[in-house]
């Protein structure tokens, strides 16, 4: 599990945001314990959102440099998807 993730819970879903530097099997560590949604700041300077569908890790990438934009970006992903 990541430890002192921080939340934007401004809207429903609530998103983990991950600072950057955390690998990727970690995130994926995190996310099949917790199921919860995260946006995660890659080496690029840009984010990418990923959550648990069902069995597997999903990752939507290229949301941005902006994190309040790549957060709400993110969310309407997850709601096209019916995963929020």
């Amino acid at each position: 599990m990541l430890d002192d993730l921080t939340y934007d819970d401004s809207d429903a879903p609530a998103i983990g945001l991950v600072p950057g530097g955390v690998p990727w099997a970690a995130v994926e560590d995190h996310i099949k314990i917790a199921h919860h949604p995260l946006l995660v700041l890659e080496e690029s300077g840009q984010y990418a959102g990923a959550y648990w569908a069902g069995t597997k890790l999903v990752v939507a990438q290229d949301l941005g440099p902006d994190q309040d934009e790549a957060v709400s970006e993110f969310r309407e992903l997850l709601r096209e998807r019916g995963e929020a």
